[in-house]
């Protein structure tokens, strides 16, 4: 008996040293030149939207889009062999002056019109948008800020959370979608100090290309003067 838990324990420390050797999979691939990729839109997935939201302030509604999810619960039914699954209809979550989840795309549409238009015409993943609401009451610019990832990086085919997250903006109409991060950086964080009317943001650079954001590469930190109705992304240095 003794012999049994003393193999059972060797097995357990034989696993989790396993584990802990398994290399993480990379967020960037490299291959002859360093461009990123974008992926197909995959074709499986049904498209669905959320009711449209009115952010306080706007004139503009805003279609959530992304993909019906459907989890599956690991239970059987007893007669049978198909497992039971739950379908969420609901794919955005709303807080103040945010919208967050796991977006294919937002559609915009003016309070007083009927025409809808899309944000990007490019396969995404939208995580967070968020309107800057003080923002727009000091400086009367509308400004929508993005995270989201519009590249395969990683080159596996698809885009997700695998992949490098990065920055964009938008006017409120949802016109104006431009990425204000540089190509495979990876988006660190991002900070509103509303007495600059500047948003502050870092991103990271492989530097040793080993496709991974760690210690040994490179900050970077930007700001944009959002009082000024040109987004340029100016460096600065506090170390």
């Amino acid at each position: 008996m003794k012999k049994y838990f003393k193999y059972i324990a060797l097995i357990l420390v034989g696993t989790v040293i396993s584990c802990r050797e398994e290399v993480q999979k990379p967020k960037v691939s490299y291959g002859a030149s360093n461009k990123v990729s974008v992926a197909k839109t995959d074709s499986t997935q049904i498209e669905i939207a959320d009711l449209p939201i009115q952010l306080e302030g706007t004139d503009y509604l805003i279609h959530p889009v992304g993909d019906l999810r459907v989890y599956e619960r690991g239970s059987k039914a007893r007669f049978g062999s198909s497992s039971v699954n739950d379908v969420s209809f609901t794919i955005s979550n709303l807080g103040e002056y945010e919208i967050t989840g796991y977006l294919q795309n937002l559609k915009f549409q003016k309070v007083d019109s009927d025409s809808i238009r899309p944000l990007s015409d490019k396969p995404v993943l939208i995580l967070t948008a968020t309107y800057l609401k003080t923002v727009a009451d000091r400086t009367h610019n509308n400004v929508m800020v993005y995270t989201l990832t519009d590249s395969d990086t990683n080159k596996d085919g698809k885009i997700d959370t695998s992949d490098i997250k990065t920055l964009y903006l938008s006017d409120i109409s949802g016109e104006n979608f431009t990425k204000v991060s540089a190509d495979l950086q990876e988006l660190v964080d991002w900070s509103l100090i509303e007495s600059k009317n500047r948003l502050y943001f870092r991103t990271i650079e492989d530097t040793n290309q080993n496709g991974q954001f760690d210690k040994n590469d490179v900050l970077h930190y930007n700001y944009i003067d959002l009082a000024s109705k040109k987004w340029e992304v100016k460096n600065y240095k506090p170390i």
